[in-house]
């Protein structure tokens, strides 16, 4: 069965059926407008306590969203408004924003560029395969619909995981991957993510 899943994740990825950036995505393209960034940072202060300002998390039960693509952040912020993704603390804050608020919000963070560095000794053949092909081995994303993992919380990612595989969280790709696999695979994944130093940054010209 994980064979059929490492092949039919290759199928998807090869024939370009996961999702791509929507018109929303333009900003790579062309600089972010000053005035939708100004606002998105006033939105971002109520993510400060445990995002921070820059999307690097403050604490290891938050997601790193610096870099993220803007696509994807306004996806996690609507569903966690419309109950898609249930979450304590992120249903209250994602309830209490206008449309609007959530895609200058989601502009401000994806602004930020991630990148990720392999710990010492490590290589990319040492990363887990059936990760790779989304996330890439040192756990920045090349696709607009799966998140960075470089340097996120070994705790963060095994949470996520098992969410994946009872269902409290589904998704066409990620929900079949995680029933395969073992406690000790989803442990050994999160640790080697865990492991990848994350820098975000603000690039000079924007």
């Amino acid at each position: 069965m994980r064979k059929l899943v490492i092949t039919l994740l290759g199928g998807l990825l090869s024939a370009g059926v996961l999702p791509t950036a929507s018109s929303v995505s333009a900003q790579e393209a062309t600089a972010p407008d000053p005035q939708a960034l100004k606002d998105g940072r006033k939105v971002a202060g109520m993510c400060r306590t445990c995002h921070g300002l820059d999307g690097l998390a403050r604490i290891p039960i938050a997601p790193h969203i610096g870099g993220e693509p803007v696509d994807y952040l306004i996806a996690q912020l609507k569903a966690f408004k419309t109950g898609a993704r249930e979450h304590e603390m992120m249903t209250v804050v994602a309830s209490s924003l206008s449309d609007d608020q959530i895609d200058k919000v989601a502009l401000w963070f994806s602004h930020f560029e991630a990148s990720g560095t392999l710990p010492a000794g490590t290589s990319e053949n040492d990363a887990p395969e059936l990760c790779v092909g989304c996330h890439s081995a040192n756990g920045i994303s090349t696709l607009e619909d799966a998140p960075n993992l470089a340097g996120e919380a070994n705790i963060y990612i095994e949470t996520q995981l098992k969410a994946f595989r009872t269902g409290k969280r589904v998704h066409d790709i990620m929900t079949p991957i995680a029933k395969e696999l073992s406690d000790a695979e989803m442990q050994a994944a999160a640790d080697w993510y865990n492991d990848i130093a994350v820098k975000i940054s603000k690039p000079p010209d924007k």
